[in-house]
């Protein structure tokens, strides 16, 4: 017969403990804790254990955080804590199958230059980084009040990246402020995030008046503006220097190479600071020459016109970026023109072997066009460029060359010894800008029946995703080249941390202990509910937090004969307060790769723009919603 065990006789409120947290049978799989009337299992010591390493692990950055959860992953599914069908159902979330078509439809708006015209647009060219901040984080925040935050941040995500590039800021700067920002738009109405529509419907389903489309902003407007303050002034000053530009000319392979300013391109008529071209990172202008006139010396004033051609040195990760720019192609008369049609056309790096039999021969001898259907764009010997006219070059045994192919090139001769080594350089395909406005439309499309409720946003966002492909604005190759599978992974594997953590009854125990605490003080009640609410959010989704917090919450206000209006305004806004740790909302995730941020970052800029969110939000609800 199994033994009973005792547990301290303290008075405590039956509402909140059920009897049967008193006394609970021992079996040979638990042991328990007994404190003030609750109970801990051995499943709840080993999860607390679980997310304890978890964060400590993600907090010391020695493993990627892919790494880290794919092991928790695994120790979940092993010890029996879930069984594999619920250790696994984050890889089939619609959440997570919703960011992975975002990634898609923004690579729609990549591939057709529509992106780096949004950057242009919206981030400009400013001086510094709070100038630079200023741009994007009161706009996205607008934005993210009526528009789900992942297609947001997964927007700007590759244009902060592109805009980085082409200025020198730091990627760093920018992308957590984005995904707070993002966060901070999303209290100020309604239908600005997920977890406030399913609180609203909780709300309804228990008797309690649901809120008005904007009603929600007495509060959420405020708490916004502030924390924008914050990003822009003392958070700038938190915020890691992780990344930097690539090094000019320091141990990488450096190209010279020559580029057209089309007629219409858009750095036609500026000068060369207004075109950007002045501080480019591992690049550098060398030359202009105009109507066969040289100007061996490059001013800022210098003036750019249609016609001219544009002589670059750098690293060939720089000279990628220059084929994004509108307008400007690589000169024709340092190639024999391809017949294939330009969006076709990639960039690959090739290692002339020792047998091939354009060694010790010039391009022009060799007839290289007429051989592999490539054009030699410029010779690399040493990690040094090589100086003068590309047909009269004699190349090498060792020789890199940078090519112009159609996007089969690589498959074709990958395996020909005539070759050591060809790669293909990422994103070296040329955007096809006539299908910009096609690419801004279908992403308008996709918000407009979003916010409308016409679809939820993932069926709209594989509509999108398929719009774009049949209309030409990408391709399947490119769609998968933007999909960022670590983070994918990342939110996949979290979803179980937080699944366990919910099934063991941990969360729940910590919550209802917590509320023990406030008496018959509803002012002591908010804000216990709120302070659990906020910790309970940085380890489960923000609507798992919220589904969790508003039973609890809304019991504990009838308990006491007070208004529960409050209490579930408290769980909206507090849950969406996720600002500390990488893992506690889906778009933090989303930034935490390309930012190269480590775990303590989170905290550092997060921690007081939580405080300051808390503050506010505390001393309004009860002002706005009377207990």
């Amino acid at each position: 017969m199994p033994r009973l065990r005792r547990c301290a006789m303290v008075p405590v409120n039956p509402f909140l403990i059920p009897a049967s947290a008193v006394i609970q049978t021992a079996d040979a799989g638990s042991f328990f804790y007994a404190h003030n009337g609750s109970v801990m299992s051995f499943e709840m010591w080993i999860v607390s254990a679980l997310v304890i390493g978890t964060l400590w692990l993600l907090a010391r950055s020695r493993f990627s955080a892919d790494v880290i959860l794919i092991f928790v992953l695994g120790f979940i599914v092993v010890t029996g804590i879930l069984s594999p069908t619920e250790a696994l159902a984050g890889f089939s979330d619609k959440g997570m199958m919703t960011v992975a078509i975002l990634y898609a439809v923004v690579g729609g708006l990549r591939e057709t230059g529509a992106v780096d015209w949004l950057s242009r647009t919206m981030l400009g060219k400013p001086k510094t980084n709070t100038e630079a901040l200023i741009r994007l984080v009161f706009p996205a925040t607008f934005m993210s009040a009526f528009i789900n935050n992942s297609p947001i941040v997964a927007m700007f995500t590759v244009a902060i990246q592109d805009w980085c590039k082409r200025t020198g800021f730091k990627p760093s700067k920018f992308l957590m402020p984005l995904s707070f920002a993002a966060i901070l738009g999303g209290t100020c109405t309604l239908i600005g995030t997920s977890t406030n529509l399913v609180v609203d419907g909780l709300m309804q389903k228990a008797g309690i008046p649901g809120l008005g489309l904007f009603e929600l902003g007495y509060v959420g407007v405020p708490v916004a503006i502030i924390g924008c303050i914050y990003l822009v002034t003392l958070g700038q000053k938190l915020l890691p220097d992780r990344t930097g530009s690539i090094e000019q000319f320091d141990d990488v392979r450096e190209y010279l190479l020559e580029m057209q300013v089309e007629p219409g391109c858009e750095l036609a008529g500026q000068s060369v600071e207004q075109a950007g071209l002045r501080h480019l990172p591992g690049l550098y202008l060398v030359e202009i020459d105009r109507d066969d006139q040289i100007f061996p010396v490059v001013s800022p004033d210098t003036q750019i016109l249609a016609g001219d051609h544009l002589i670059f040195a750098g690293a060939v990760e720089s000279v990628v970026e220059l084929r994004r720019i509108k307008g400007l192609v690589v000169a024709p008369r340092q190639l024999f023109k391809l017949d294939s049609r330009q969006h076709e056309r990639r960039m690959f790096e090739a290692v002339v072997s020792t047998e091939s039999p354009i060694a010790n021969s010039n391009l022009r001898e060799a007839r290289f066009r007429h051989r592999y259907n490539a054009v030699v764009l410029a010779v690399s010997r040493n990690g040094q460029r090589v100086k003068g006219r590309l047909g009269d070059i004699t190349l090498h045994p060792g020789d890199t060359l940078l090519l112009e192919a159609e996007k089969g090139f690589l498959f074709k001769y990958r395996n020909s010894r005539d070759f050591l080594l060809i790669s293909k350089l990422e994103g070296s395909g040329p955007l096809r800008h006539d299908r910009a406005p096609v690419a801004l439309s279908i992403m308008a499309a996709m918000l407009a029946v979003t916010i409308f409720d016409v679809l939820p946003i993932f069926q709209a966002s594989i509509l999108a995703a398929v719009a774009m492909l049949l209309a030409g604005c990408l391709t399947f190759e490119g769609a998968q080249r933007e999909i960022d599978f670590n983070v994918l992974l990342v939110i996949a594997c979290a979803f179980a941390l937080g699944a366990s953590v919910e099934k063991v009854g941990l969360a729940d125990l910590i919550a209802k202990q917590a509320l023990l605490l406030a008496g018959g003080d509803p002012w002591v009640l908010l804000l216990i509910i709120y302070t659990v609410t906020v910790l309970t959010t940085e380890i489960i989704t923000n609507n798992a937090a919220a589904i969790l917090m508003f039973p609890i919450a809304v019991s504990s206000a009838q308990a006491i004969g007070v208004s529960e209006l409050p209490f579930s305004v408290a769980i909206m806004i507090a849950a969406s307060a996720s600002f500390m740790t990488p893992i506690g909302y889906q778009t933090n995730l989303m930034v935490y790769g390309p930012g190269g941020y480590h775990f303590g970052d989170y905290i550092r800029l997060g921690l007081p723009l939580t405080l300051l969110e808390a503050v506010t939000a505390l001393w309004l609800i009860p002002i706005i919603w009377p207990f």
